[in-house]
């Protein structure tokens, strides 16, 4: 069992040792890893212009160590990875963790551009930062929207990811099968998905007192075991105030359901990915036991999608905020897919 002060040892950046039993012994045991609270902190930020946007990111561990880029979903932000971040960077890695566009310090260059949350411009955002900060190849590892764009970038853009850790599986946005209605039970999960489809929800996203109630509430169910004080939630809120975050945010969910256009740039990479692309690189896919989103069946359900190396591990007592929740076992599942 991984002890609650080694953890705190390594998260000092002073505990190489004791990150190397950690993640290079055996398997990490979900309940230890789970009583991670969220308290990590990030050196100073960085930005860097990279394609439409100015990203703004943390960076963690040797400037050329291998690189390691963690993408976060909604609603959370970078601090998902304020614990995995340091773990990574005593096994040498160099982590880089940017904020999604339309959260935190993250910011459009135009004021012209539209305001598009469809998957494959969130992809292609990863590829403007990789090459605005030099890198051929990363390991990409990500949950929820992050998740969904590591995996974009390995199917399509497989020679610039070395390996692959995917919270959920295959999260690939499927439009059409989107169209028809899933069992009630999962419905329900995805409630604020079809409250941000009506004008009320568009409202509530721009008015920040509601934003936070609704960004709160969506925390305490889908990580209903996950004890995170007020001040984490806080920190993380923080980066919903960005000016264009509600614009994202009902443009992703709208687009999901075929109830928003994307653009015509776009349009030859989502006829790709309509197609269910198959991911080749090396693969870690782990599913969320007590996450309302985990899809049954122990990664069954989306294993035909990883046809290169590949495992496939299931947390139990873990919610949907994974890398924040368990960060011992992500840090431990990215180091295993770069070596599969």
């Amino acid at each position: 069992m991984i002890k609650r002060r080694t953890l705190g040892k390594a998260l000092g950046l002073g505990a190489g040792g004791a990150v190397a039993v950690t993640l290079a012994g055996g398997p990490v045991p979900a309940h230890a890893a789970a009583r991670s609270r969220g308290h990590g902190v990030f050196p100073p930020l960085k930005k860097i212009r990279a394609g439409l946007l100015e990203i703004g990111y943390a960076e963690v561990g040797p400037r050329h160590g291998p690189p390691v880029i963690c993408l976060h979903g909604w609603p959370y932000d970078i601090h998902s990875f304020a614990e995995v971040a340091p773990l990574l960077a005593a096994e040498g890695r160099r982590v880089i963790v940017p904020y999604l566009r339309g959260h935190g310090t993250t910011r459009f260059v135009s004021p012209r551009t539209f305001r598009n949350g469809q998957q494959s411009a969130i992809a292609l955002d990863v590829i403007a930062l990789m090459d605005a900060l030099g890198l051929e190849q990363a390991v990409l590892a990500g949950f929820d929207w992050g998740a969904r764009t590591a995996t974009i970038v390995a199917a399509l853009w497989p020679e610039r990811c070395k390996a692959l850790v995917s919270v959920g599986g295959y999260l690939v946005t499927d439009r059409e099968a989107n169209l028809r209605p899933l069992a009630p039970a999962a419905e329900h999960a995805w409630w604020y998905q079809y409250y941000f489809a009506t004008e009320r929800g568009r409202l509530a996203m721009e008015d920040r007192t509601k934003r936070h109630d609704l960004t709160r509430l969506v925390w305490d169910t889908v990580s209903p075991t996950w004890d995170f004080d007020d001040a984490t939630f806080e920190r993380t809120a923080a980066a919903f105030e960005n000016p264009d975050h509600a614009a994202i945010v009902i443009h992703n969910y709208r687009w999901r359901l075929s109830l928003a256009e994307g653009e015509r740039r776009y349009e030859p990479y989502e006829k790709q990915l309509a197609a269910r692309p198959v991911v080749t690189v090396p693969t870690v896919t782990l599913d969320a036991e007590r996450d309302p989103f985990t899809v049954p069946g122990g990664g069954s359900a989306y294993r035909d999608r990883f046809a290169g190396p590949y495992d496939h591990r299931t947390l139990k007592g873990i919610g949907h905020n994974l890398p924040q929740e368990a960060p011992a076992e992500f840090a431990r599942a990215v180091i295993d897919a770069d070596r599969l």
